[in-house]
């Protein structure tokens, strides 16, 4: 079998010209080393595509592939991650992960919210802000502190140490600065003093599954929230506690709930935080995970949770080939019956 990969290596766009804040959330080349690794070991032959320029190219000359293993963030626009699955699909060829609906949904933070209290699931209460430069204005009922971020953005980018809000002046000098950042829509969220945790998931529908649960400890309190910065610096300023999520149901359910509520599969990271009384709120999803053995949630809190790189990558191509009527080589299925076996 044929898998494809498809990705927004860092260093191509840096090239190009791009700053180190405009492609934060890409990849690195030993993410697309790992994942290519793993791929070859389950038995499959593996081709790197790259971008959506050069899945154009390559399609325009005649190329295709069994199944495409996405993980490509995009550059630009609101829709920027269904980009590369859309091409996809217009070619009829399968891929991982979920679609451009769910992507392009959970991407706008606001929206994804609203779909999972559609769904009688517990979300904090929010309000948006959209404007240029400085003008902007707004009132809410929501009782300070707020928290404030990006409405589109991942890896903790926007988030500072003026993200928590806790009076309106508070909450202007936040706006103004991620405005003058480039942000035009935020997120205004009722703040949540609890716990927060990540939880993995793999799977789509009815066998979505939960993959481990991660409390997120910070250690340092000039870096009190899951920013880019503390992401990036995990190992000096936040502590991963792996959780069992039979002692934790009502989290594991919220999880799974908002997971199908938003119709997404194959693998991905949910965020959850506790308000005062212990209550688990949903935050929001990232359907298309960071998949960096070494540093990115998924990956972390799965090998805390016994699962290696190479089974979540396995449990991951399972699904997106359920999905697409594919066959498994017997390499994958050795690994997959491993899982089984550890999970008896």
């Amino acid at each position: 079998m044929k898998i494809g990969m498809t990705f927004d290596l860092r260093d191509d766009y840096l090239a190009e010209g791009y700053s180190l804040a405009e492609t934060a959330e890409l990849d690195v080349e030993e993410t697309i080393a790992a994942i290519q690794a793993a791929i070859v070991h389950l038995g499959y032959d593996c081709n790197r595509i790259g971008n959506l320029p050069k899945l154009v190219s390559e399609l325009s000359a005649g190329a295709s592939w069994d199944l495409v293993f996405n993980i490509a963030e995009g550059m630009h626009g609101a829709s920027r991650e269904s980009q590369v699955p859309s091409i996809l699909e217009a070619y009829e060829i399968p891929y991982t992960f979920s679609d451009p609906l769910s992507l392009t949904l959970c991407l706008n933070k606001a929206t994804a919210k609203d779909v999972v209290r559609m769904y009688g699931l517990n979300t904090a209460e929010y309000f948006l802000i959209q404007g240029q430069c400085e003008e902007f204005q707004f009132t809410t009922n929501l009782v300070y502190p707020v928290f404030v971020k990006p409405c589109s953005e991942g890896s903790g980018i926007g988030v500072d140490s003026n993200s928590l809000a806790s009076s309106p002046g508070d909450l202007r000098t936040a706006v103004r600065k991620l405005i003058q950042c480039g942000h035009k829509s935020l997120l205004v969220e009722q703040y949540l003093p609890g716990a927060e945790f990540t939880v993995g998931i793999v799977g789509a529908g009815e066998r979505a599954r939960i993959a481990g649960i991660m409390e997120v400890e910070f250690v340092s309190p000039d870096h009190p929230y899951y920013s880019y910065h503390a992401k990036t610096h995990y190992k000096d300023l936040v502590k991963y506690h792996h959780r069992n999520s039979s002692d934790f149901p009502d989290i594991a359910s919220l999880a799974l709930g908002a997971w199908r509520a938003l119709q997404c599969r194959d693998g991905g990271r949910m965020d959850i935080r506790l308000d005062a009384h212990g209550v688990p709120y949903f935050l929001e999803v990232n359907p298309l995970p960071g998949l960096n053995p070494d540093y990115s949630d998924l990956p972390i809190l799965c090998s805390l949770s016994g699962i290696s790189y190479t089974r979540l990558v396995a449990e991951i191509l399972e699904e997106a080939m359920l999905r697409s009527g594919l066959t498994i080589s017997s390499e994958h299925a050795r690994v997959l019956n491993e899982r089984q076996a550890d999970a008896t």
